[in-house]
Formats: C-alpha cells, structure tokens, sequence
C-alpha cells in the first residue's frame, strides 16, 4: 500500500493516507462549487481509519445537515468532506495531495449542477446525482 501525503497551501495542516481508495471522482454538485469556488472539486473516497492530519487542527464547518467539511483555518484550503450517510469513510479533496496524480478520478456524479460553460472532455461515466 502506498502511503500519500498531503496538505494545505500555506503548509499548517498536513495529513497522511495509509489506506486504499475506495472510490474517486469529479463532483459538480452547488455544495462543492460553492465551498471551493471552482466549477468541479476532484476527490478521493478513503476508509475514515486511513486517513489522518499529522500538523495541525482543521477548521469544520458543517456545510449541510448531513455532511462537514475541514479546511485549513489559517488559508481557507479545504482538505475533506465528510458524510453522516457514509460514516466509514472521508473524501479527501484530491488536488491537496503532494502528488494528486497518483489518484485519477473514475467517474463525474451530480452532473446536472455542471456549469454550461464548463465542457467536460473524457469518456468518463457520469451520473445526474451522486451515484
């Protein structure tokens, strides 16, 4: 198993996967434009056990009533998402890890939040909810 690192822009919160994905892909849903800023946020489902912040104490902020999000309170970089329907498992924003190519994203869910300016170009299965 390969262990990754990762952390926020300004280096106060780094944590470390000790697990394997479980699932990874790009979400388009109003929750992550909105909390990132960014048409499409790719992430990385891990086993909760897997995943651990090695420097710092991430701020939450709980962005529904079913799931939170840590982010760094020092530069606002948001590292995870995580959701009381998935108890046993993280999604890490896979853009803050040191090498975010090592986890390439699977499919595209809640594509009927895509913004219509925003093209996407691979074969990827894509799914109007989070599948």
């Amino acid at each position: 198993m390969q262990i990754l690192t990762g952390g926020c822009a300004c280096g106060a919160l780094r944590y470390q996967v000790r697990a394997a994905v479980i699932d990874a892909g790009y979400c388009h849903c109003l929750l992550c434009q909105r909390t990132t800023g960014a048409p499409v946020l790719a992430w990385a489902s891990i086993p909760i056990e897997g995943v651990a912040y090695v420097a710092g104490t991430p701020s939450v902020y709980r962005s529904s009533a079913w799931g939170e999000r840590r982010f760094c309170g020092t530069c606002g970089a948001q590292i995870d998402y995580r959701d009381r329907e998935a108890p046993t498992s993280v999604s890490i924003n896979i853009a803050t890890l040191d090498e975010p190519g090592a986890i390439p994203p699977a499919r595209h869910i809640f594509t009927a939040h895509r913004l219509p300016w925003f093209e996407v170009a691979d074969d990827l299965p894509r799914h109007d909810a989070g599948a």
